[in-house]
């Protein structure tokens, strides 16, 4: 299983601004954290904001934080919202080529259920999870005192 770059910026984004003190940040902010392109960073942010994860302001004191506790917000509910498709194999793809053995193949059975597991994994995972090191999470990515 690979994840969109869309899923992994939006993980990153939720990321950098959960472990942020003050719970407010730019597009830009992040995108200079991690390297990112600024552009594909306010794509992400836009789909976060539709998703009703982070809340955006405008104008000069604007930005985006949160709009959940990160204890509320699924890991695996995020990424069901934000892949567009879960398919390991071309045969698991809606309008792809029939395979010739696919009448008895069982690899096709055995791929949903390893994507079940993948997903049920990160079914027991929040943002609160992953930023509970937010002191050494700070400093890894530019932001100061993160506590």
């Amino acid at each position: 299983m690979r994840m969109t770059l869309h899923t992994d910026y939006a993980l990153r984004m939720l990321i950098y601004v959960a472990t942020r003190p003050e719970g407010v940040c730019t597009v830009n902010d992040v995108a200079e954290a991690y390297g990112l392109s600024r552009n594909h960073l306010l794509k992400v942010a836009q789909t976060l904001r539709g998703l009703g994860l982070i809340e955006t302001t405008r104008g000069r004191a604007g930005g985006i934080r949160l709009a959940k506790t990160p204890d509320a917000i699924a890991v695996g509910a995020l990424v069901r919202a934000t892949e567009e498709e879960f398919s390991l194999a071309e045969c698991m793809q809606a309008g792809g080529r029939a395979c010739a053995i696919s009448p008895a193949c069982r690899l096709k059975g055995m791929l949903h259920e390893a994507l079940a597991a993948f997903l049920a994994v990160l079914d027991k995972y929040t943002l609160a999870d992953i930023v509970h090191n937010r002191a050494a999470l700070g400093p890894l990515l530019g932001i100061g005192a993160a506590a």
